[in-house]
């Protein structure tokens, strides 16, 4: 038995790229997911990002659905608190009357952009505090269940697409433990919390409807290539380029130079950025292979979700082939 392998992919606008060639990127990744053996592709909902094309989820969900035939495809996550659960009972209601056993749910609690987008987006600073009931309002729509008198989620009713609690903090994994729902630590980029995550999340596991048993899922970034120094290189810009995303936005902001980073990264706010990419496999497929099963085993993860990272996606499309590759003989701890 080996561990199963996922994929985040955050649609990322490459420098001289438009929205379209992401979206064309997208489809070419999860192709290529689905000819590796990967379980699912996840896209994530963020706003007001130059650099990131997943805004609209549920749209990107389903173009790439159209492009492939088997695998599995969600949000990781819908960051509920921006939308009415009507609203994505209905949406992904519709993806799954579209693509039937092919869709799934994950759901955070983040506003996913700044301050000011989030006021743009007309959202409550209090709906966070909703989080639990939004989850359980949204899980009786998709059951065909509602809880609101009156009110049927058409598409969406009896489709009971399966929901993933996401999180980087004891939050989800108590919430995902109460509720019965398979949990996706973001340890991709908030590494933190993860084992106490995880362990809280298994030992306080409650059975439900959905699932029986704890269903753990641990997010980590991957660049694989044949030759180490080529992965460590494209490391490096990736690094750089996430530290840039962090420091300058706004129509104001400066094109640092890769050595004004670099210098930066030396510095403890640098330091703090860069540990946010602390859990990464870099290196050849055997490198990769060593740093995914000891990653695996220390949290207990039933799945992996890599994200891979490469700005370019020919590197990424490689990286997809060497990994899954490489894992295809890793035992499950």
């Amino acid at each position: 038995m080996t561990i199963p392998l996922s994929i985040l992919d955050l649609a990322p606008i490459a420098p001289g790229q438009s929205v379209r060639d992401s979206f064309a990127s997208s489809v070419r990744l999860a192709q290529a997911a689905e000819a590796n053996g990967y379980t699912r592709v996840w896209y994530a909902e963020h706003h007001n990002m130059p650099t990131i094309a997943s805004s609209a989820t549920s749209v990107l969900i389903g173009h790439v659905a159209d492009h492939t035939s088997t695998i599995r495809l969600g949000s990781g996550g819908v960051m509920l608190p921006n939308h009415s659960p009507l609203t994505i009972a209905e949406q992904f209601g519709t993806l799954a009357e579209l693509h039937p056993g092919r869709i799934d749910l994950g759901l955070g609690r983040a506003p996913g952009s700044d301050q000011n987008t989030a006021r743009a987006m007309r959202r409550d600073p209090r709906s966070s505090d909703q989080f639990p009931e939004d989850v359980l309002e949204l899980q009786a729509f998709l059951r065909g269940e509602s809880i609101v008198p009156g009110v049927q989620a058409v598409p969406g009713g009896g489709t009971d697409v399966p929901l993933y609690i996401l999180g980087s903090s004891l939050f989800g994994a108590r919430l995902a433990a109460a509720l019965g729902l398979p949990y996706a630590f973001a340890s991709h980029f908030a590494p933190d919390a993860l084992h106490e995550a995880m362990a809280l999340y298994r030992s306080e596991f409650r059975p439900s409807r959905q699932l029986q048993e704890p269903y753990a899922i641990a997010a980590v970034n991957v660049i694989a290539s044949e030759d180490e120094a080529d992965a460590r290189l494209q490391f490096e810009t990736t690094r750089r380029a996430r530290v840039r995303s962090l420091i300058a936005r706004g129509p104001s902001a400066i094109d640092y130079t890769d050595e004004q980073i670099d210098a930066f990264l030396t510095t403890p706010e640098g330091r703090n950025i860069a540990n946010m990419m602390r859990y990464s496999a870099v290196g050849t497929p055997s490198e990769v292979r060593n740093f995914l099963g000891e990653f695996a085993a220390s949290v207990q993860a039933d799945e992996l979700m890599t994200a891979h990272q490469s700005r370019d996606i020919e590197d990424r499309l490689r990286s997809v082939a060497l990994t899954a590759e490489a894992m295809l003989a890793l035992p499950v701890e």
